[in-house]
């Protein structure tokens, strides 16, 4: 049994655990692991590194992954993914362990669906947003993160009296963005699913200073969407291979109209990288441990077309097919309990 990893997209806190996970559960199986470099680059060009139990053995702390990451998309040329399918007879691979977000796994799906390639998937995004998991390892870190950051912003907040709007990451989802302001106790939250009021935001600022407060700190998902604006803000135009459009910059706006329309001197930080990397919370690096090990001993049944994922407290397997496609948008009732925060 040979079996190859590739982690592929944005890096994330938990993926080296899982690269552990899969390395010891192949090697106690009689197998084999090589693991492929920068994402899906790596089996177009037959880039890779052996990996044993040995040469992993101390990565389970360390942030992003050993193997290097890129946003490749091999199904944006044929010749692509025909060098794929004969890197991966020439190697003599079983099985190909993809480990990464919609796209990563969408790639994955594909090559399987198609082409017959045995791939099994392993779900990973601090967005927290992939379907048929409950929770995806690094938003647990993303989300510790955001909210060590607000704690730190309160204090330069409550010194100048001002309100201080701190953009997350969330292309499509509000998970970040929600949970940090809930575990910070920010004064409001905008998230992609919900277009947030302009004019509630800035009438609880204003009441809240009138009570006594001099401060406030408001979350904003990078993809949220403003009732009365135009919505979403972008940097520039720029798409990448599986053409996303760069976000960023609705918090500088959000904080013009703060300032603009209560008085109340604003300023605003992009979280931006900060929030994936690092070393991965305990939670993580049990979570990504435990996906792995399931990956890995998927891989040496001779699975394919699969992802794990985590079910409750089970980790379980599931069509691969099934978990692309269709984004887990935040929970709206998670949203309603915050709410009783923003009265």
């Amino acid at each position: 049994m040979k079996v190859g990893i590739l982690t592929g997209g944005g890096d994330c806190p938990g993926l080296n655990p899982v690269i552990r996970g899969i390395v010891q559960a192949v090697a106690n199986a009689g197998g084999q692991t090589i693991g492929f470099l920068e994402g899906w680059r790596g089996p177009i060009e037959c880039n890779y590194i052996e990996l044993t139990p040995d040469s992993v053995s101390d990565i389970i702390f360390k942030g992003g992954t050993i193997l290097g990451s890129s946003r490749t998309n091999p199904h944006k040329d044929p010749s692509l993914v025909e060098k794929i399918l004969e890197n991966f007879k020439k190697m003599e691979l079983d099985c190909l362990v993809a480990i990464g977000g919609d796209d990563t796994l969408g790639v994955a799906n594909k090559l399987h669906a198609e082409y017959g390639l045995a791939t099994i998937g392993c779900p990973k995004t601090i967005d927290n947003d992939l379907s048929s998991t409950d929770v995806t390892f690094g938003f647990d870190t993303s989300i510790n993160i955001v909210a060590e950051a607000i704690d730190r912003l309160r204090t330069t907040a409550e010194s100048h009296r001002r309100v201080i709007v701190v953009e997350t990451m969330g292309r499509h989802a509000g998970w970040i963005a929600c949970f940090s302001a809930i575990a910070s106790g920010a004064d409001y939250v905008m998230v992609p699913e919900v277009p947030a009021s302009i004019e509630e935001m800035c009438t609880l600022l204003k009441k809240r200073r009138e009570a006594g407060k001099k401060y406030g700190i408001v979350v904003v998902s990078e993809g949220a969407v403003l009732a009365e604006e135009d919505g979403l803000v972008t940097q520039h135009g720029e798409v990448d291979d599986f053409g996303h459009v760069a976000l960023g910059g609705i918090g500088e706006k959000v904080a013009e109209i703060i300032e603009s329309r209560t008085g109340i001197e604003t300023r605003w930080v992009t979280l931006g990288h900060l929030q994936r990397g690092g070393s991965p919370t305990a939670a993580d690096r049990v979570l990504g441990t435990r996906l792995g090990v399931h990956a890995g001993r998927l891989a040496a049944s001779g699975a394919k077309g699969r992802m794990v994922a985590l079910r409750g407290t089970k980790i379980v397997d599931v069509a691969l097919a099934d978990a692309v496609g269709e984004l887990r948008t935040l929970d709206l009732e998670i949203l309603d309990e915050a709410r009783e925060f923003f009265q």
